[in-house]
């Protein structure tokens, strides 16, 4: 019995079956792969995002070009009237003869052409016939009457004057004067298919009425241009 369990054998049986502990070990991190796009793709890239901001800056601080200046672009020759037979009727641009004999001026759009048609003188819109200036006269008128009478006067000769007057939506008329006292009537027709603008004055023993009509199309459109040539007329006296 005590060679089966002797001491040297206990021991080495107790020694072989004990194991220290090893300390927890912490893991690594996996690592990373960070990718390094090639330098020229960037390059485009940047280069293009670059052209666009631009191109957007452009845009935004490029405006538009506005109505003011496509009016400022009208130019207009100015005619010279001489309220007098056929054939003398005036003329327009840089004529000294007419412009001595003149009664009576306003200005005239480019491009539009010249007519008579039972009126001291008249000019219209090629593109659109019906759109026109034009210029009537009496004889034997030193002085206005009241304004209404002097509208109806003038319609008895005028057949579109007459049919705006028949079923007008609007009419508008005051008197006004220049920096030199001259009288003028100024009427305003807004019709339900066309427009009407009519000065009315009196000098030389004659009455003059300058008329500007226009469908309501082209007076909606062209009204800065209307209202222009309808200012411009004067009689000589007034300027």
């Amino acid at each position: 019995m005590a060679t089966m369990f002797s001491p040297s054998t206990f021991s080495s049986t107790t020694t072989n079956n004990i194991t220290s502990p090893k300390p927890p070990q912490t893991p690594l991190p996996p690592k990373s792969h960070i990718p390094i796009p090639p330098s020229k793709p960037l390059l485009t890239t940047l280069t293009t995002t670059l052209t666009v901001t631009a191109a957007a800056a452009v845009i935004l601080t490029a405006s538009p070009p506005s109505l003011a200046d496509s009016i400022a672009e009208t130019t207009y020759q100015i005619f010279y009237g001489t309220a007098a037979s056929a054939a003398n009727y005036g003329g327009y641009g840089g004529n000294s003869d007419k412009k001595a004999s003149a009664e009576y001026v306003y200005d005239v759009p480019d491009g539009w052409k010249e007519r008579t048609n039972g009126t001291d003188s008249e000019f219209y819109n090629p593109k659109k016939k019906s759109e026109k200036e034009y210029l009537t006269f009496l004889s034997g008128f030193n002085q206005l009457a009241p304004k209404d009478a002097v509208l109806n006067n003038l319609a008895l000769s005028d057949v579109n004057l007459q049919d705006l007057l028949a079923s007008p939506d609007n009419v508008i008329s005051e008197e006004r004067k220049d920096e030199k006292g001259q009288v003028y009537y100024v009427y305003e027709i807004d019709g339900v298919a066309a427009h009407s603008l009519i000065s009315v004055t009196c000098a030389r023993n004659k009455l003059y009425a300058h008329f500007v009509n226009a469908p309501t199309t082209e007076w909606n459109r062209d009204h800065d241009l209307l209202q222009h040539v309808h200012e411009s007329f004067k009689t000589t006296g007034s300027f």
